[in-house]
């Protein structure tokens, strides 16, 4: 059996962590994902198939004009965004979904500044 590309194992992360979880429009899925030049998280409710909040690198308000949006200082302020943009909602809870990217560096940095921000997982 020929091994796996990065990739395919990415993508089997992602269906066995999708397989187990699904966002309601109580408690949305906060779903990460990360290129190379910038990170974005959205709530997403599964029921109706609608995104709640968002908020991403690209957004003036989150980057201020830094040179590099992809590192994990730039995941901080996405994860801080996101829970703001969700408490003004009325969201207080939700599931995390870290797309099958490990929890660690820029995803663990999501995870916890939203935490820090009131966000419940």
């Amino acid at each position: 059996m020929a091994k796996k590309t990065k990739q395919e194992r990415l993508l089997t992360r992602k269906k066995r962590v999708r397989a187990k979880i699904s966002g309601t429009p109580q408690k949305p899925r906060l779903s990460v994902y990360k290129s190379n030049a910038n990170i974005y998280a959205q709530a997403i409710d599964d029921v109706n198939g609608v995104t709640l909040a968002s908020a991403n690198t690209l957004q003036e308000s989150v980057s201020n004009g830094a040179k590099n949006n992809a590192n994990v200082e730039a995941a901080k302020k996405v994860g801080e965004a996101i829970a703001k943009a969700l408490s003004e909602k009325g969201i207080e809870e939700v599931v995390f979904d870290r797309n099958g990217y490990l929890y660690h560096g820029k995803v663990k940095a999501i995870a916890e500044a939203a935490r820090e921000a009131g966000l419940k997982f």
